[in-house]
């Protein structure tokens, strides 16, 4: 299972790096994680230059596409010629989105009627595109989810890692990157925003 880690310029390093080496942990079992990118070279938000491993054009191959967010993603949404290479279909991919990147979802009309998480700063802009946004850290409803918040990212990699391989693959990421002696309760967080965020509606 191929996962796109899609970074547009004046992206958020927490957001790209954190979720594919997550995710990169999962290489022997089949998942795999590339920072995929509209150029060849990107620019973080801190100045951070980053050579992409796949183009843009690679979410039509992934199973699975996260969309960072950044300063920038406003312009990456009025922007049609960018938008259009953004085919995206959540009947047979999962589709997560971090923070600005919900707005890139709305744009893409892929959210309809579902709420969706984002940063507070992004909360107004994602809200006049007509979408409720949650005060929660993770929201999926079938193949498509939102993450709010920069270390949230860990629960978008959780949530594609149990989808792909299982809750199993996911504790044992989890175990592996957690703070020394914080072990437990970083996989009980993790696990249990991903729930939460699945069950919501159905509660």
């Amino acid at each position: 299972m191929q996962v796109a880690v899609v970074t547009f310029d004046g992206f958020n390093e927490l957001d790209s790096f954190i979720a594919s080496a997550l995710i990169n942990r999962c290489r022997k079992d089949g998942l795999e994680a590339f920072v995929t990118t509209p150029t060849p070279v990107v620019t973080s938000m801190n100045g951070v230059e980053v050579t992409g491993q796949r183009p843009l054009e690679f979410v039509t191959e992934a199973d699975s596409v996260l969309i960072g967010s950044g300063v920038r993603t406003r312009d990456v949404v009025a922007d049609d010629t960018l938008i259009s290479r953004l085919p995206l279909d959540p009947a047979r991919q999962l589709i997560g989105a971090q923070c600005s990147g919900a707005l890139v979802l709305a744009r893409l009309g892929l959210l309809g009627t579902m709420p969706a998480c984002t940063d507070n700063k992004s909360r107004p802009y994602v809200e006049a595109c007509g979408v409720t946004v949650l005060d929660a850290p993770f929201h999926a409803e079938g193949n498509i989810a939102t993450a709010g918040g920069c270390l949230s990212s860990q629960y978008l990699a959780t949530w594609v890692i149990t989808r792909a391989l299982g809750e199993n693959a996911a504790r044992a990421v989890l175990d592996y990157v957690a703070p020394v002696g914080e072990n437990e309760a970083t996989i009980a967080r993790a696990l249990q925003a991903v729930r939460a965020g699945e069950a919501a509606l159905r509660g």
